[in-house]
């Protein structure tokens, strides 16, 4: 298989250059994947989409501020890009400019130093002052906005590149499925007797990463870390043994549950699951936990796009992002989101 099966053409005009006006407002594509059927509706009316005794699992990392611009002690100038926490830890960066070990970096009004170069463009730095690096990121750093919005990150972008139950810092992508879920949304999910469960994963760069090999097989995939509590861990296990769905919002949730399937399918369930996901999904894969998707519409040639394939079969997904694009739907992180069942 390779990547050039999953290009398709997307217009610069079908890119959400900022979130709508409203939180919630977005349009909804709902794609049943055993019969490829299309029905439009909005954001708002997802829970009519959903079953009592299915369970909503949401991913509730936060995005800190991670970019950050510096000046090394010979005047250059340097771009550092903070990148997602692992373990508790979140220390590394990626860098435009030139970079050594022991490199002296000044940024507002503090020093950081180098302390190792990783190669392809990531360094581990340190604060000279003792603070934690993540912490003078959060201070001191702007939004990590992707790049494909070709813009710089603006106040609209620190309440809206952000779930609403964000809670976890360490991602430096918003987890972008749930950006237009609101306290209203979650109330009336919950209303009609569907579960809501969370989990961390944060998010990496690599979201964005093109494949550079043409053939999937070749591709290594990023690690992210994740962490399923017990309590999702149980709920996920009750909803199966009950016959409910479990229902992913996004594919970082989609990559955090099918890693951890191993673990979720046992007995061992009602424990806390932990890992660093480098699963790459794609068509042929066997789903063995979700049930059903939410997600929003994605790149061309992304592996994004490619598990949402794997899941919703890529004719019936070539076919609802035709559709999308005729009717004007917005695409990508800000834009409208589709339902597959």
């Amino acid at each position: 298989m390779k990547v050039s099966d999953f290009d398709y053409v997307l217009p610069e005009s079908s890119i959400a250059r900022y979130p709508p006006g409203e939180r919630g407002s977005t349009r909804l594509e709902v794609l049943d994947r055993n019969t490829g059927g299309i029905r439009h509706a909005g954001y708002a009316d997802l829970a009519a989409f959903l079953e009592p005794g299915d369970l909503l699992v949401l991913n509730n990392s936060m995005v800190v501020q991670a970019r950050l611009f510096a000046r090394k002690t010979t005047g250059a100038n340097v771009e550092l890009v903070l990148l997602e926490k692992h373990e508790g830890v979140q220390d590394r960066v990626m860098y435009r400019g030139r970079l050594k070990r022991g490199d002296r970096l000044l940024a507002c009004g503090s020093e950081l130093e180098v302390l190792s170069v990783e190669g392809d463009g990531i360094a581990k730095i340190t604060c000279r002052d003792g603070r934690e690096v993540a912490a003078f990121f959060a201070e001191y750093g702007e939004v990590p906005i992707p790049p494909y919005l070709r813009r710089s990150a603006e106040e609209i972008d620190r309440e809206r590149y952000q779930t609403v139950f964000a809670e976890m810092p360490g991602s430096v992508a918003a987890p972008t499925a749930s950006l237009n879920m609101t306290g209203e949304l979650i109330e009336s999910i919950r209303s009609k007797g569907v579960g809501l469960a969370f989990l961390t994963l944060h998010v990496g760069l690599g979201t964005f990463m093109p494949v550079r090999a043409e053939r999937l097989e070749s591709h290594v995939m990023h690690r992210e870390y994740y962490r399923i509590p017990a309590e999702t861990a149980g709920a996920i296990l009750r909803t199966k043994e009950a016959g409910g769905r479990v229902v992913a919002v996004g594919t970082t949730v989609t990559r955090a549950l099918e890693h951890a399937a191993p673990s979720l399918q046992t007995a061992r369930a009602v424990e806390t699951v932990a890992g660093e996901a480098d699963i790459f999904i794609y068509p042929g894969y066997a789903f063995r936990i979700i049930d059903a998707l939410l997600t929003n519409y994605h790149a061309p040639r992304s592996t994004v796009l490619m598990l949402t394939a794997a899941f919703a079969g890529w004719g019936n997904l070539r076919k609802a992002y035709g559709e999308a694009l005729e009717k004007g739907y917005r695409f990508l992180s800000y834009g409208d989101s589709m339902l597959i069942v």
